[in-house]
């Protein structure tokens, strides 16, 4: 189990982007690095092709570390991740919590 998701709300932490929020838009396996909406545009030189004959500079979302995003709660908080095994419709799960308010994350 990860601790950020894609589609999570997070605020990054620390960086160019400190104090923004987006939401996760890939989570990248090995790297434990992640793609977050709108956030680390970096810019790329791309060469003529046939779906985009002129070529030129596109800008695009670039990785970010999960140490420097924190997930958002439902109010807007920033909390610390942690787990717990809650009973569910009468079966043992294992649920993301906020370590903030203690509130299952997970819906």
């Amino acid at each position: 189990m990860r601790r950020i998701r894609r589609d999570d709300q997070v605020m990054v932490i620390t960086g160019k982007d400190k104090g923004k929020a987006g939401r996760v838009l890939r989570v990248i396996k090995g790297g434990e690095r992640i793609v977050v909406e709108k956030l680390n545009i970096v810019k790329r030189h791309t060469k003529p092709t046939q779906q985009n004959p002129q070529g030129g500079i596109v800008e695009k979302e670039a990785s970010i570390h999960v140490s420097n995003v924190m997930v958002l709660t439902r109010d807007n908080q920033t909390a610390r991740v942690s787990y717990e095994v809650k009973d569910v419709d009468g079966t043992q799960k294992k649920v993301r919590v906020s370590r903030r308010t203690n509130e299952a994350i997970d819906e």
